[in-house]
C-alpha cells in the first residue's frame, strides 16, 4: 500500500529527497504522498525510506491504498522503464 504523511507532519523536509520516485511533494502545510508513484521504495530498497527518516513518525502505511507486492513492483517498472529493480 502507498504511504500518507499524517497531521503530526513538522514540514522538516526530511522526507522528500529520499523519495527516489518522487511520490513526495510540499503541501500546504504538510508534506503529501502521491500514491500513483509510492511504492513503499519497493524496487529501490528493503523498506520505506520515508519512515525510517521522519523524526515524528508522520509517514505511516495508507490503508485506502493497499497493493501487493506484485503490485508495487509493476507500478515501479511503469514509473522507470526498462529500469531493473534493485529489490524485488
Amino acid at each position: 500500500m502507498a504511504y500518507k504523511i499524517t497531521e503530526e507532519c513538522i514540514s522538516c523536509g526530511a522526507c522528500e529527497p529520499e523519495c527516489k520516485n518522487e511520490a513526495i511533494t510540499e503541501g500546504k502545510e504538510i508534506y503529501v504522498v502521491n500514491p500513483a508513484k509510492c511504492t513503499e521504495c519497493m524496487g529501490w530498497f528493503e523498506s520505506p525510506k520515508c519512515a525510517e527518516v521522519c523524526p515524528v513518525d508522520a509517514c505511516v502505511p495508507d490503508p485506502a491504498h493497499k497493493e501487493t507486492k506484485e503490485q508495487l513492483l509493476d507500478k515501479w517498472r511503469k514509473l522507470h522503464p526498462g529500469k531493473t529493480p534493485a529489490t524485488t
